[in-house]
């Protein structure tokens, strides 16, 4: 199969407090995605289907207010409403990723990691961070070269916008946690940026999360979830120090989150058309 991008059509869930659909569609037009917002209460009022589309995108936000947990309630009403239709949908071979509170929701739901192939048991967390405040803050991921993740080939060092409570990644166990690391399922780290080695030092890992672990995918690359947000670097004038990268001569053409999205869509238009 060898479409063309543009016919690659991605599902951004929104509402009930959910707020980066705008920057989220830009992510997946600019990709050469036609991207879709459709509200959450139409999706399970039966009224659109994830099978009309190739990627789906769970996104940031305070979806419910946070309330019991950020990601709980919302995680709940696609386990209970939304099961089977799910299921059907990773299991085509189609596309999920899930950003900041996306993350936490489907981390909630089980999509990621899905280890051993349990759909549906939430396996990690994404706890209060080790600080006790909400961070804002720019930081510096390295992908993991070994990684099936669909959405960080061909990445290395990646500095993204953090902006999250409760984004310090536990597992469920220390046996769990190597069967991340020896399966190459942590996809993005946390790295100090003189280093560029993993850390669990702050800032330069802004929640404490064990082994720097910033995003992890399922293991067949096509579920994806991480805490930053690379839908809010899409311009290279999104980077806090775009004039000092200008006068160095570094200034990217566009925005190094962007890659992430093109990762997908690319993927979407030779293997999903």
């Amino acid at each position: 199969m060898n479409g063309t991008t543009a016919n690659v059509r991605a599902l951004v869930i929104t509402g009930l407090g959910l707020n980066c659909e705008k920057e989220t569609s830009c992510a997946l037009r600019m990709a050469g995605a036609v991207p879709e917002q459709v509200h959450l209460s139409d999706i399970l009022a039966g009224e659109r289907s994830l099978d009309e589309f190739q990627i789906l995108a769970f996104i940031g936000g305070f979806s419910f207010g946070d309330h019991i947990g950020a990601g709980t309630i919302f995680a709940n009403r696609l386990k209970y409403q939304l099961r089977e239709q799910l299921l059907d949908y990773v299991d085509s071979g189609r596309l999920v990723i899930g950003i900041c509170n996306g993350f936490q929701t489907i981390t909630r739901l089980g999509l990621v990691p899905a280890l051993d192939g349990v759909r549906f048991e939430q396996q990690v967390a994404l706890a209060q961070n080790a600080q006790g405040v909400f961070r804002d803050s720019w930081v510096m991921l390295r992908a993991n070269p070994d990684s099936p993740c669909v959405f960080t080939q061909g990445i290395d060092l990646l500095p993204l916008p953090i902006r999250h409570g409760e984004g310090r990644f536990v597992p469920r166990d220390d046996a769990l946690l190597q069967q991340l690391e020896d399966g190459g399922l942590v996809a993005l780290r946390y790295v100090d940026e003189e280093s560029g080695e993993a850390t669990t030092e702050f800032p330069h890992n802004p929640n404490g999360s064990v082994n720097g672990i910033a995003g992890i995918c399922d293991t067949t690359g096509r579920v994806f979830g991480l805490m930053p947000h690379p839908e809010a670097y899409l311009s290279p004038f999104n980077h806090p120090h775009w004039t000092r990268q200008k006068i160095n001569e570094v200034l990217p053409e566009k925005g190094l989150g962007l890659k992430i999205f093109e990762n997908a869509v690319n993927f979407a238009a030779e293997h999903l058309l």
